[in-house]
């Protein structure tokens, strides 16, 4: 198991992670009736030693009514989609009820408990395989149908979740948006909130592993961005905040040396040519002085509108991939105006579309 993955484990080996991944993404109203006080979850002592060496794993169970339930929670970290997933859950499950059956650990009635299974998977490849295991088996006869066993996990594929709502929180849905970031701006808009949701102090611990996770992960959503340097959430903010507005400063000097040397070499040029007409009608010496004044301004407007449009089709490309013809045809008929004011929104929105709006 790398780095990235031992501190993606120690997220969910706080109570806080399970509840909100429960709350936030499980189905079912039955989930509003669970005691999440009585979350526990599963150590070493009560886990087989063939469980115990799924490091990925972990185990809890919480209180429904008088009864337990059991929260089987597989981290899925590889990059391809494991087609025989609903066996694999199904040992494991069986691996746990043997292990509560050892010691005990049933109703009066010597019942098993229930078990949700859930497969959080953080691939790059979206997850098609199946999530059942009657859709792995072959076709039977109808009167086999009721003997074949039947296994089914809750799948949470990262890539799908990755919007945080406004007003909600919830810690579960901002790991999931700060795994799948594409900008700096985007991670930062994400640990504006983490900063907010764990400030208190019995926070404290789940804070200091997302500062670990930033400096395992962060490396590689933006290279830019010291990381390992960071000591808490506030310092990650405040050094992505600086490293944005260097970044947007940089792109306006890199535009604006740009539009004056295509724009001065563009107004010689036009210039010398209008004084010369100039020059025959009203006096060469005269005329070719005004003319390279003139013409000088002229392509030093019309270098930098060039120059700018380039510019932010640019950032539109490396932000939202190939842009339509649309793009194009607003970029060639807009005037320096608003130019401005689309420069700096590509990093700031979502869509292509809210650029132009």
């Amino acid at each position: 198991m790398d780095e990235h993955d031992t501190s993606y484990r120690l997220l969910f080996s706080h109570a806080e992670m399970i509840k909100e991944l429960l709350r936030g993404f499980v189905p079912g109203d039955w989930v509003g009736e669970l005691d999440f006080d009585s979350l526990e979850k599963m150590n070493g002592s009560y886990i087989s030693d063939d469980l115990r060496s799924r490091h990925s794993d972990a185990v809890w169970r919480v209180r429904w009514g008088p009864r337990w339930v059991y929260i089987y929670l597989l981290l899925e970290f590889q990059s391809t989609v494991d087609r025989f997933m609903p066996v694999r859950i199904m040992s494991y499950i069986s691996l746990l009820y043997q292990d509560l059956i050892k010691r005990k650990e049933l109703d009066k009635e010597r019942r098993l408990p229930p078990v949700l299974p859930i497969v959080l998977y953080n691939g790059k490849r979206r997850w098609r395989a199946p999530i059942t295991l009657d859709a792995l088996i072959q076709a039977m006869p109808a009167a086999l149908q009721e003997f074949q066993p039947q296994q089914r996990f809750l799948l949470l594929d990262e890539g799908v979740h990755t919007k945080v709502p406004g007003t909600q929180r919830n810690l579960v849905a901002a790991l999931f948006q700060l795994e799948h970031s594409t900008s700096p701006e985007a991670l930062q808009r994400v640990l504006v909130l983490l900063v907010d949701w764990l400030s208190t102090p019995e926070m404290a611990d789940l804070r200091r592993h997302f500062v670990e996770w930033l400096r395992r992960r962060g490396p590689s959503l933006d290279p830019a961005t010291h990381w390992r340097e960071i000591n808490d959430l506030q310092e990650a903010n405040t050094m992505l905040e600086d490293r944005i507005r260097e970044w947007k400063a940089q792109y306006r000097r890199e535009g604006l040396a740009a539009g004056r040397e295509e724009g001065i070499a563009a107004g010689r040029k036009e210039g010398i040519a209008a004084g010369r007409e100039e020059g025959i009608e009203q006096g060469i010496e005269q005329g070719i002085e005004q003319g390279i004044e003139q013409g000088i301004e002229q392509g030093i407007e019309q270098g930098s509108l060039r120059e700018a449009r380039a510019i932010l089709q640019r950032q539109l490309i490396r932000r939202f991939g190939n842009v339509p013809a649309w793009v194009e045809d607003r970029l060639a008929q807009a005037s320096r105006e608003q130019l401005e004011q689309w420069i700096d929104k590509p990093y700031e929105v979502g869509s292509l579309e809210d650029v132009f709006r």
